[in-house]
């Protein structure tokens, strides 16, 4: 199929369960470990560009990193750059699965959307 990057955290059900679905499809993929490594800014304005999604869909809401910051209370009031930032600055901030081929992206698994994406 084709070559597809995988913004991860390898102990996430759900991300596991997206890999095996991507795999099942013969997709090859480049997986990375967002708990290790963080997205750049760069590379997570990129990603949601790409998406055409708002940049608040890539936060992990029930995480628990997300909730200790109270960023419920706070993100309204942050600037599109401050988002990215904070995104860059703590990978478990990111809701996960992003999988992009580098035309498009996809965040969060479920399989209607992978279906219409990935087939």
């Amino acid at each position: 199929m084709s070559q597809l990057t995988v913004y991860e955290y390898p102990k996430c059900g759900t991300c596991r369960s997206a890999i095996k679905w991507l795999q099942g499809k013969g997709h090859e993929l480049t997986k990375h470990n967002v708990f290790e490594t963080a997205p750049s800014e760069e590379t997570i304005a990129e990603l949601v560009r790409l998406s055409g999604l708002e940049l608040k869909k890539f936060f992990n809401t029930s995480g628990e990193v997300y909730k200790e910051m109270n960023l419920k209370d706070k993100i309204g009031a942050m600037s599109d750059e401050e988002k990215i930032a904070l995104l860059a600055s703590n990978g478990r901030l990111l809701k996960r699965p992003v999988v992009t081929d580098g035309k498009k992206v996809t965040v969060g698994f479920k399989d209607e959307l992978y279906e219409q994406e990935w087939s």
